[in-house]
């Protein structure tokens, strides 16, 4: 998406992306269905309402809706047919006996790639669809919006294997000058809404330039992302873009800022350059430690204020986990088969790319950066605790986080920040669908919603581990160390995908490019 870092920081001011030339997902349809009518057969439901699991379920669907939600008896005690809605001529069934179904779920920061990652579309696709993603927000566009468009538009329509798509421009996107007053937003937040955009993504801009783009987007009611950036987040934080309309906030920038108490700006050190992100990092790590300290009067005031604004949090720990531990990142077991060699080598250390920044990563920043997302975490909780909205967001490629199998590790990172693994649920699914304003239609498995599910044959709720595509590893009786999980079924708009399919589809993709260059994936630095 961005040739450098330099060219990261210009888009704060005027972005002029080039569209990228990825090639399409292929049009070809790899699902079944939808049927006029399609029964999941027995399944256990972990819904996302806060309720606990309840089974057996006959989910009856008929095209792309739920029609009933029926429970055909008890656990351990074998189903009577009696009690199950019958099948119709040229229906289908699915039988998912001793397995959990969930909602579709949701990325708020699903980034699909380009060319300076090397990553096709179908790539990207298809590994988000093989871990239960139903459906993403790019907040970035980076492949220029009229691609996005006609990606989201062959989602929608099923002619391509991919989650639904919400395309969120990046503010200033195809301005043919910087925006640097209000009326300019203004009309830029008009043009890019006649576009047929989503939202709008915003990384800072003076504030007199944000209040005029929040309010204007507000007003021909399209939702808005926000990275607060460094180079404006001392004169426009979170708590300022929550006032003037802003609905979710991504990673963490701004928060710490909104809650200072015996400072202003970041205590940076006198050779600071922002345009070193191995400074940028090294030092935001310190970042909230420098805030209100947890429980006192200006931190509650921030979340009060939040929740009066309904305001989202859509955190992406994952795509600075790499901080805390590096090594581990970088030995993530699902590389070598599914990392393509152009990601491996965008993700190498680099003083150019971002997101690379590992010029001299050691002991003292991982342990630094382990503070901070205990400090980081504390919020999110009590802001999740206290009736506030969080979601998932990954922010793949950057960081040794791969697509999809980075989602069941934000799952597990919520987890660790306290929320309970049926609030993590809501989390990916119903709190997604509330932020897009799509709640009608998805993020919960209800009458007359569209059929999106995940359904997988473990229980996420004891180990959120066997979402990822290749399992995890368990000790059966005979003592041998064995593979269980992965997500078996993706159903985005009643049609069945084969996730372990799609899976293989996408080592292969990864084989092949190997083949080819003869390319072998190497820790950094290895002879």
């Amino acid at each position: 998406m961005f040739k450098s870092f330099i060219s990261f920081s210009i888009i704060l001011f005027a972005f002029t992306f080039c569209k990228a030339q990825i090639p399409k997902a292929p049009e070809v349809k790899e699902g079944e269905g939808p049927w006029e009518q399609l029964i999941i057969r027995g399944v256990t439901l972990i819904n996302s309402t806060g309720a606990p699991p309840i089974g057996p379920m006959d989910i009856v669907v008929e095209k792309n809706r739920i029609i009933d939600i029926i429970n055909v008896g008890a656990p351990g005690v074998p189903i009577s047919a009696s009690n199950r809605p019958k099948l119709k001529p040229g229906g289908k069934e699915l039988n998912a006996e001793g397995m959990y179904l969930l909602p579709g779920f949701v990325d708020m920061h699903g980034h699909i790639g380009g060319t300076e990652q090397g990553t096709p579309a179908e790539y990207v696709f298809k590994l988000w669809m093989a871990h239960g993603i139903t459906t993403i927000r790019d907040p970035l566009c980076g492949n220029g919006l009229d691609w996005t468009l006609d990606q989201k538009k062959k989602s929608e329509q099923n002619l391509i294997t991919a989650p639904r798509i919400k395309a969120y421009t990046v503010f200033g996107q195809g301005s043919k000058t910087p925006i640097s007053t209000a009326e300019q937003a203004r009309q830029w937040v008009r043009e890019n809404a006649k576009k047929g955009a989503d939202g709008i993504k915003f990384f800072g801009a003076a504030p007199d330039v944000m209040l005029a783009a929040l309010q204007e987007n507000k007003k021909l009611g399209l939702r808005s992302a926000c990275h607060h950036a460094q180079l404006n987040v001392t004169r426009w934080n979170a708590l300022n873009s929550a006032y003037a309309g802003l609905t979710t906030m991504e990673h963490w920038y701004g928060l710490p800022e909104a809650m200072f108490e015996n400072q202003t700006v970041q205590n940076y050190p006198a050779d600071y350059n922002y345009s070193n992100e191995q400074d940028r990092f090294n030092e935001a790590g310190k970042l909230w430690r420098q805030t209100a300290k947890k429980g006192s009067p200006k931190w509650k005031e921030t979340i009060d204020q939040m929740l009066k604004l309904d305001f989202t949090l859509d955190p992406t720990f994952v795509a600075y986990e790499a901080n805390r531990d590096l090594m581990r990142a970088i030995n993530l077991e699902w590389h070598k088969e599914y990392t393509l060699p152009s990601v491996w080598k965008f993700y190498e250390p680099s003083r150019t790319a971002h997101g690379s920044y590992w010029h001299s990563w050691g002991s003292t920043q991982e342990i630094n950066w382990k503070e901070n997302f205990r400090l980081w975490m504390d919020f999110v909780n009590e802001y999740k605790n206290r009736g506030g909205r969080v979601t998932i967001g990954t922010d793949a490629a950057y960081l040794y986080n791969l697509y999809g199998f980075n989602y069941p590790r934000e799952m597990e990172l919520l987890q660790e920040a306290g929320f309970h693994p049926l609030e993590v649920i809501r989390a990916a699914t119903l709190n997604g669908a509330q932020a897009l304003g799509m709640d009608s239609l998805i993020g919960s498995v209800e009458i007359g919603k569209v059929a999106d599910f995940v359904i997988v044959d473990q229980n996420p709720l004891e180990d959120f581990k066997v979402l990822y595509g290749i399992g995890t590893i368990r000790l059966n009786e005979k003592n041998e160390v064995v593979r269980v999980g992965g997500v078996k079924y993706t159903i985005k708009d009643g049609i069945i995908y084969d996730a372990k399919k799609l899976l293989a589809d996408v080592k292969k993709m990864v084989a092949d490019e190997k083949a080819k260059s003869g390319f072998e994936i190497k820790v950094p630095g290895a002879f």
